[in-house]
């Protein structure tokens, strides 16, 4: 069991920034690909970004490239959402999930794939 909690949400103006954070607890940390997903009323959970278990190896959904990063700390059990520009189009509840994996190097897109879920924290960007 992996249980994960998010924080760093709120309200920031269009071209703000604001920094997601997921700690997790549980099983150990390391032994997980991490991925963030926002959900926008009224509209499906969306992948956004997603890490391997190293840090290795990244994935951005196209609608964030170049504007958010995601990064890991396996020491402090720390997943993180630095999130740049930000549009009013990003307005969502973000949503950190673990999928434990056996290879390294892998990430996972999919929502269905990812086995632990946190309780999300809402991002409004106000235009």
């Amino acid at each position: 069991q992996v249980q994960l909690v998010e924080s760093g949400g709120g309200l920031v103006q269009a071209g703000g920034s604001l920094r997601l954070s997921c700690a997790a607890s549980g099983r150990t940390f390391s032994n997980y690909v991490m991925g963030w997903f926002g959900q926008a009323p009224g509209k499906e959970r969306e992948f956004v970004a997603a890490i391997s278990r190293g840090g290795s190896r990244i994935y951005y959904a196209d609608s964030v490239k170049g504007r958010f990063t995601i990064s890991r700390d396996n020491a402090k059990n720390m997943v993180y959402l630095q999130m740049n520009s930000l549009k009013p189009e990003d307005t969502a509840v973000y949503s950190c999930a673990a999928d434990r994996r056996q290879v390294w190097d892998i990430v996972v897109t999919t929502s269905g794939e990812y086995d632990y879920w946190g309780q999300g924290t809402q991002v409004t960007v106000s235009s």
